[in-house]
């Protein structure tokens, strides 16, 4: 597939903008574990995810993580070219969780579009203010919700995500992506295995009992 078909406002922009976008194009390849971006000083470009899936996240001091949201197929991300977003500021990582492959607009490129096209600037602001939700949901989630409810959210959603029951994934990466130290996730999946909802082995967490995860979700 082509650029032009995965970028929802394309026929929105004139002829003079599509030609500098695609002289300007960079499509990158990445193998799973790349970083992509890094922090508030790391400025590329606007990405798009072309097939694969990215990670975005927050680094404490103390070395913690947190998901604050994923891409996948046809997703843009805005924060890696947060620098053309004035008095903004985002120390947010951005990793390839598989093999992906992805087109980067410079910064400057796409600004200068932005700053022309009433179109791409509304679009800018619609997809700021999705991930500023998203951020807020994250931040609900952290500060109102059990770990055992935040906990089996993930696993559905993963579950989803890879379209299988059964999960390959160490307690260390869902401690990571939950924001939390990994014996609390050990002792929240064993407290689900001793309820019958999952089964743990090596690498692997495989989901039972799916109604009730889902039902301990909603509580």
């Amino acid at each position: 597939m082509e650029f032009q078909s995965y970028f929802p406002i394309w026929d929105k922009l004139s002829p003079a903008q599509q030609s500098r976008i695609l002289d300007n194009l960079v499509l990158r390849k990445l193998e799973k574990g790349t970083v992509v971006h890094n922090g508030s000083m790391d400025c590329n470009g606007l990405l798009l995810v072309n097939s694969g899936q990215l990670r975005a996240y927050i680094l404490s001091d103390e070395g913690r993580e947190i998901t604050i949201y994923r891409l996948f197929d046809r997703d843009i991300c805005l924060f890696s070219a947060s620098c053309m977003l004035r008095s903004a500021q985002f120390n947010i990582t951005i990793e390839a969780e598989k093999d992906t492959s992805l087109w980067l607009i410079p910064v400057k490129v796409y600004r200068h579009i932005m700053d022309e096209s009433a179109p791409l600037a509304n679009y800018t602001n619609e997809i700021m203010a999705a991930r500023f939700s998203e951020v807020i949901w994250l931040i609900e989630q952290v500060m109102w919700q059990s770990m055992d409810k935040r906990v089996a959210t993930f696993l559905l959603e993963e579950s989803a995500i890879e379209s299988s029951a059964r999960l390959s994934i160490t307690h260390e990466i869902i401690a990571n992506h939950l924001g939390t130290h990994r014996e609390v996730i050990t002792r929240m999946l064993r407290y689900l295995q001793s309820e019958g909802m999952v089964k743990l082995s090596r690498g692997v967490v495989e989901l039972l009992d799916e109604k009730r995860l889902a039902a301990l979700r909603d509580m």
